[in-house]
């Protein structure tokens, strides 16, 4: 841990891994939920990032009590669906991650809607697209097309659509529905186009300003909490893996290659390794047995280690905004 005397990183070490977990999301809350200037908003992404960084490596036996301890998005969808008698909505926004928070505080503040809960929740693991749509009962994403989700899932009466188009064009979707589900697939499926190297991480941090600040935006926004309480939230988060440290161990990145070639976790428990502190951990939660790649860092893989990537034990890649809001 840094030397720095920050309770909430201090208590990482000292609490109760309930209490630890709590101490991170706090954390993480306080350094990404603070305004974003879009002349700077690059370098203002890339400060926050490196104050948390030392974080996700950090204290790694946590990560074994993740599951358990850290507050998830799905159990809060699934809490807020219900106590939620009439009039609601859910937007998930596939891959949004914390460094896009503040676009969504400041609009909304800006355009007069009351923000009544911003908070950090947790990701399933892996933090990928299908565990979580089985955590809210769904079979994949895919399921929730043309309100075909059927009716066992876990949010009751929503009528559920999975687009990957402008906003304008939810807007006729959106209707006068009581109870909506929209999962959009932005910024993910950028995610994964931008992920070549270069500069993709910038290029995302310019689009995602842009877009969330954006009226026509806000337009949806405005017809999603027209009669309903609405939560804006996503599955996952996304590691800016470009910029993590190569791994400098001959033996360890032959490791790391062998077991996850360019991806950041993989199916099954895997092979063992001996390394001390670990480079990876195999757990096994709701969605099975499997290895991750643990913390902020790369290795040499054939085309290149992916610039954005998500799925393995990092930080912002297991954790998302949870924004609860309406119209003012």
């Amino acid at each position: 841990m840094s030397a720095a005397r920050d309770p909430k990183v201090d208590a990482v070490l000292t609490a109760s891994p309930t209490d630890a977990w709590q101490a991170v999301f706090e954390k993480l809350l306080d350094v990404f939920s603070l305004p974003l200037s879009p002349q700077h908003v690059e370098r203002e992404v890339i400060d926050r990032e490196r104050k948390v960084a030392e974080l996700s490596g950090s204290a790694w036996e946590l990560w074994r009590e993740f599951e358990s301890c850290a507050p998830r998005t799905s159990k809060a969808l699934i809490e807020f669906w219900n106590a939620t008698p009439s009039g609601k909505a859910v937007l998930i926004l596939d891959g949004l991650s914390l460094r896009e928070m503040p676009w969504l505080l400041q609009e909304a503040q800006r355009r007069g809607f009351q923000i009544h809960r911003a908070v950090v929740r947790g990701s399933e693991l892996p933090s990928d697209t299908t565990p979580f749509a089985k955590a809210l009962g769904f079979s994949q994403r895919s399921s929730l097309e043309n309100n075909g989700a059927g009716l066992a899932h876990h949010l009751p009466g929503a009528r559920t659509e999975s687009v990957n188009a402008a906003w304008e064009y939810c807007l006729d979707w959106l209707a006068a529905a009581p109870s909506i589900v929209l999962w959009h697939h932005w910024p993910d499926e950028r995610i994964h186009q931008l992920a070549e190297p270069g500069d993709g991480f910038q290029k995302l941090c310019r689009e995602a300003a842009e877009k969330l600040t954006s009226d026509s935006f806000w337009k949806m926004i405005e017809r999603m909490t027209t009669g309903r309480r609405l939560v804006i939230t996503s599955d996952h988060g996304y590691a800016a893996s470009g910029m993590f440290s190569d791994v400098g161990n001959k033996e360890q990145s032959n490791w790391l290659k062998t077991n996850f070639g360019s991806s950041r976790f993989a199916y099954g428990p895997g092979t063992e390794h001996h390394w001390v502190p670990p480079i990876s951990l195999c757990l096994t939660t709701a969605h099975g047995t499997n290895q991750f790649a643990l913390g902020s860092r790369k290795w040499r893989s054939h085309g290149g280690y992916p610039t954005m990537a998500h799925g393995g034990l990092s930080l912002l890649e297991v954790t998302v905004p949870f924004i609860e809001m309406s119209k003012a």
